[in-house]
């Protein structure tokens, strides 16, 4: 039996479950209130004896991994997360709205989410916490993108951090630090496991709670804040992809929560996205077989994908076999093209 990466049981049990002493570095991305699943995932890695070397986080993410790296238990985490109420992040900035119009610098004031982040961080330094967490943020006037929590970058309170990395271009003003101006890290990279490379080689989980390549109904309804959020969440999937496409090492095990239906400001699903949170972690952790062994490289979990098209719905774009094998888009898909012509 494997006693590598993936742990071995006592006798007459199957392999369930990532070993316990696994190092791996947990990177949490954003998302809007489909980040409060990452308390769902924290969750279910301490129930089944897994602590994380380190975390790294972008705008959500961030802000739930520094919390309880602080020293805040999951129970209150929870509590917190489910009792959330729009006013408590989002109060439109209508003084600034009104009098500045176009030079407003945000949609929303800062002050409810500089009280969120002072109620879960405080006045944490970047040397209490424990995990050390890195905070992924973007220098707004050079477009650099910055880790805070590295060396030389840890002297700075952790919620000015967390802070700058929620603060969305045209959501949130950018946050001053040093007299230089930061906006979400997620601007580069919403899912930042390509940092982790340079900490070193250990297993990476990467845990994505956009999925907004999902088909959405009516976004276009939804006024300029809603059409701003849904092109935005497509823009941060196209730069996951590209990762994705030429990854290497080390190896990144993948979690996706299931809360793509919801919308990055909605407040009507919030036990239904932790309860998603420690429900993908725990499924993730029970299927051994897909995790990675050292030496490994790519994502995972590896899996074989069939592609159905129907043939109702088809309007012949042909991305089926732009985006899939050839072989494998040709016998899947009813519109393949033959003989210059569909169907």
């Amino acid at each position: 039996m494997s006693t590598t990466l993936l742990g071995t049981e006592p006798p007459g049990q199957a392999d369930t479950d990532l070993k316990r002493d696994t190092p791996f570095t947990l990177v949490l991305g954003g998302g809007g209130m489909k980040g409060l699943a990452h308390v769902g995932v924290i969750q279910a890695f301490l129930e089944r004896g897994h602590r994380p070397t380190r975390i790294i986080g972008s705008s959500v993410g961030a802000l739930v991994g520094a919390a309880w790296a602080g020293g805040m238990g999951i129970a209150k985490l929870r509590e917190i997360a489910l009792s959330l109420s729009r006013k408590e992040v989002f109060a439109v900035a209508h003084a600034d709205m009104a009098f500045k119009r176009m030079r407003s610098p945000a949609l929303f004031k800062r002050e409810p989410l500089e009280h969120l982040i002072a109620r879960t961080v405080g006045d944490l330094t970047f040397g209490q916490l424990d995990p050390p967490v890195i905070v992924n943020t973007v220098d707004l006037n050079s477009g650099m993108q910055v880790f805070w929590g590295l060396p030389g970058l840890d002297d700075i309170r952790v919620a000015d951090a967390v802070f700058a990395s929620c603060a969305l271009p045209g959501y949130f003003p950018p946050h001053e630090i040093g007299g230089r101006f930061y906006v979400d890290g997620a601007v580069v990279s919403n899912v930042p496991y390509d940092a982790a490379r340079a900490l070193g080689p250990e297993l990476i989980v990467a845990v994505d709670v956009s999925a907004s390549s999902v088909l959405t109904a009516d976004a276009q309804d939804e006024g300029f804040a809603g059409v701003f959020a849904r092109a935005t969440e497509i823009l941060m999937t196209t730069l996951l992809e590209q990762r994705v496409r030429t990854w290497t090492t080390p190896p990144v095990y993948y979690i996706q929560p299931r809360v793509e239906h919801v919308t990055m400001f909605s407040f009507d699903h919030l036990r239904e996205e932790v309860e998603e949170g420690y429900r993908a972690t725990s499924a993730a952790l029970d299927r051994a077989a897909e995790w990675p062994e050292p030496g490994d490289s790519g994502i995972y979990p590896k899996r074989r994908v069939l592609v159905r098209v129907e043939r109702e719905r088809c309007i012949g774009c042909g991305s089926c076999l732009v985006h899939g094998p050839w072989s494998t888009a040709r016998k899947a898909c009813s519109c393949w093209i033959q003989t210059g012509k569909r169907w």
